[in-house]
């Protein structure tokens, strides 16, 4: 199991590779937010990237990855950092924003037909034949320990809340929250109606499978949880809850009218639980708000 020590060895392993995210004061109730996607590449994904090829050997063949985009993006920059070639899979719903952004890295892109896991199942043949090196999305033991790192940051930046609400994709972050806080403080899964996945486990088993859609499913749109965040969420018993599409768009609303911040709809779905009330604090229960991604659709500034 991935816990405190493996997120803190991580965090020294990325230092120099990552920036350190602000925090500011919260809004619609939050005590704090973080501000994760002024992260490179506009998402927490670098840090999972980053931590998987520093602590691997990796084939001359490069690394493969597949992703909705943000973690496609992630991949291919730290690729290119530290001087691998790298192949990205992305299905049709990552959408033009998010594949420029994966171009403008130089790595070899796909577009494939279909949703995320027809991406993944690119990826993998992709990995048979070639001898890359896959670098999961969400499930794998150095993708979870390298997004565990955004947590210890926060806590050193003097996160002071007894409940961090999180969106929640296939769980990579949500699972790198659950481990460096290891039950010390609350941990909140927020999902969209339409990418549900832990919500749905929990009801119903680990191998239960949604169909991603809605305005959230280019980032969050796993098909199932990931198994390292399910058996972390099992282990602590955590809350989730689901949020209507219209409460993330007001969300992204929010952030834009009262802080400037442009951000995806991935990542105003915690902030939504909380203004729209589908997360409602206990009496003196002080939260924090975990802003996750930034690659809005269309970009703003391509004309």
């Amino acid at each position: 199991m991935i816990g405190p020590p493996e997120i803190a060895a991580a965090a020294d392993r990325i230092r120099g590779h990552v920036r350190r995210t602000p925090v500011v004061e919260g809004i619609a109730g939050a005590v704090m937010l973080k501000l994760e996607h002024l992260q490179h590449t506009g998402s927490f994904k670098p840090r999972g990237a980053f931590n998987t090829l520093l602590s691997q050997d990796v084939p001359a063949a490069g690394v493969v990855a597949a992703s909705g985009g943000n973690h496609g993006a992630a991949v291919a920059h730290a690729a290119r950092a530290l001087g691998h070639p790298a192949h990205i899979f992305v299905p049709e719903i990552a959408g033009p924003s998010k594949i420029a952004l994966i171009e403008r890295t130089g790595a070899e892109l796909t577009v494939v037909p279909g949703a995320y896991a027809n991406a993944l199942d690119a990826a993998r043949e992709h990995e048979e034949r070639t001898g890359a090196m896959q670098v999961h999305a969400y499930d794998a033991p150095g993708t979870v320990t390298g997004q565990g790192t955004l947590f210890a940051e926060w806590e050193a930046q003097g996160l002071d809340a007894d409940t961090v609400l999180i969106a929640v994709g296939g769980g990579g972050l949500i699972g790198g929250a659950l481990a460096w806080f290891n039950g010390r403080r609350k941990v909140v899964a927020v999902e969209s109606e339409g990418t549900a996945t832990l919500h749905t486990a929990l009801a119903e088993g680990p191998d239960a499978q949604i169909v991603p859609a809605g305005i959230a499913a280019n980032a969050l749109g796993a098909s199932r949880i990931g198994r390292i965040a399910y058996d972390l969420a099992k282990r602590d018993g955590i809350d989730s809850v689901v949020v209507t599409d219209a409460a993330i768009a007001d969300a992204q609303r929010l952030l834009w009218q009262e802080m400037r911040q442009l951000v995806e709809p991935a990542g105003a779905a915690a902030l939504a639980a909380l203004a729209s009330g589908a997360y409602r604090p206990a009496n003196g229960e002080t939260v924090a708000v975990l802003v996750c991604g930034g690659n809005i659709a269309p970009d703003p500034l391509t004309s």
